[in-house]
């Protein structure tokens, strides 16, 4: 089974999970706002693919942050800009059992066929 993380109305993840529709893949949609985010989680996540790669630099919730924060995150402040604002994670977050994977660009969509194939 594989779990998509996520906030519902993103156009990313919208576009993410009519993919896995039309592959036909079983999945289970975890909503960051809805359903919330475990710290301890997020510190997983953070420990296998970096706070680096999570952290959503390009949207707007980021782009609010005044200069001193963006000019100095670091990986502990970076866990909890996430906590504190979900949509800073970034997405879709796929998680396949032992693995995730994060983003949905076309090399992302043909690693993660791979991986669901295997």
């Amino acid at each position: 089974m594989i779990t998509v993380y996520g906030i519902k109305n993103c156009d990313t993840i919208k576009k993410a999970l009519k993919w896995l529709d039309e592959k036909g893949v079983n999945y289970c949609f975890h909503d960051y706002r809805k359903d919330g985010i475990e710290e301890g989680w997020l510190r997983d996540r953070v420990k296998e693919l970096g706070w680096e790669v999570l952290l959503n630099r390009r949207g707007t919730t980021w782009r609010k942050l005044p200069d001193d924060i963006k000019n100095s995150v670091d990986g502990e402040q970076a866990v909890r800009l996430m906590i504190e604002q979900p949509a800073m994670i970034k997405r879709p977050l796929f998680v396949l059992g032992t693995e995730s994977r994060v983003g949905f660009s076309k090399k992302d969509q043909e690693e993660l066929e791979a991986l669901l194939s295997a």
